[in-house]
């Protein structure tokens, strides 16, 4: 037999929610991020519900959107589907970087735009949090915080270790964030720069935790190129140091080829350069890119990385004629 929901008690939520405050608070984040939101949020990632005893304080994996479903249903507090971001910008990303919650537990590789991507409260944060109103939490809060930095510095490490290394053609190497399209992006400086760019410049890469991490300001404007935080821009831009071209390389994994809207977005973009565009759409494997055939924009490049010396040019007739092993003469040394 089901058991009975417990009755809804204000007064027991209202100070459910100005205890996770002042936790927060004592923790030492300011007041944006121990405000009812931020409280609320903390509350969730405990399972926490307003009748419940800190000490029974759990670490569930949860999504944003769990976390909004947790409050409505045990706080009666509704957040409107289009808060998602409002509660991981103003909560969710502050507690992660603090050290208070850990990213992808479960799973550190997975993509950090994934959908499925779920947050965990720190092991040595819910021992501590377990002892809210106890004795033991003023000593054990003095030694938490004097630990944080080592504690955060940990993650940090941890999440170095699944970040996958790229060799750029200047030799150095950079470390990109785990999942999404980055691994493509790894062949398509590893391996396509080296066979059909001269001189290669890798000018910017876009990777999926920070958008303009790798991104040569400097040098993109010498070629008349001034980028706006806001733009749009394409995975790879690599710029052809002998030809004078500027490659702008789109890594498709699960969307986003070069079509004809996009190339025009990315000609109108880069539409002062001083080196010719380039536009090239990159896949994984010829499957990957079945599906995206329709779409893929005349006047353009597709690179494959399970075949990488091979580029398929979407260029009509520009490149029309017998290659040189069926010219007349190699013919006439088959007969």
């Amino acid at each position: 037999m089901a058991q009975p929901k417990p009755r809804w008690n204000s007064s027991s939520s209202k100070r459910r929610l100005k205890e996770a405050m002042d936790v927060l608070a004592q923790l030492g984040f300011g007041p944006k991020q121990s405000n009812e939101l931020a409280a609320y949020t903390l509350l969730a990632c405990l399972d926490l519900k307003p009748e419940d005893r800190w000490e029974a304080a759990g670490s569930p994996l949860l999504g944003i959107t769990p976390i909004i479903d947790f409050v409505a249903s045990n706080y009666r507090q509704r957040y409107a589907p289009n808060t998602r971001e409002t509660v991981r910008d103003e909560a969710v990303k502050y507690f992660a970087e603090a050290g208070l919650l850990l990213r992808n537990p479960d799973n550190p590789s997975r993509p950090t735009n994934s959908g499925n991507t779920v947050y965990q409260v720190e092991p040595v944060a819910l021992k501590l949090l377990r002892s809210y109103g106890t004795l033991e939490w003023p000593p054990g809060l003095k030694n938490y915080l004097a630990a944080r930095e080592k504690i955060v510095a940990e993650i940090r490490r941890e999440r170095t270790l699944v970040r996958v290394p790229v060799k750029l053609p200047s030799g150095e190497v950079l470390k990109l964030s785990p999942g999404g399209q980055n691994p493509l992006m790894k062949a398509v400086i590893e391996e396509f720069c080296c066979r059909f760019v001269r001189g290669p410049v890798v000018a910017y890469i876009g990777d999926t935790e920070n958008k303009f991490e790798h991104l040569h300001a400097d040098y993109l404007a010498k070629l008349g190129v001034t980028i706006e935080a806001a733009a749009k821009m394409p995975d790879v831009v690599v710029h052809d140091t002998d030809r004078n071209w500027l490659l702008l390389i789109e890594a498709v994994t699960s969307a986003g080829p070069v079509d004809g809207k996009r190339r025009k977005e990315l000609k109108d973009l880069f539409c002062r350069s001083s080196a010719g565009l380039v536009f090239v759409s990159a896949f994984e494997t010829r499957r990957a890119m079945q599906g995206f055939l329709p779409l893929i924009s005349w006047e353009t490049e597709v690179w494959v990385a399970e075949a990488p010396d091979h580029i398929i040019h979407f260029n009509g007739e520009r490149f029309l004629g017998p290659y040189p092993d069926v010219t007349p003469s190699a013919l006439a040394g088959l007969e």
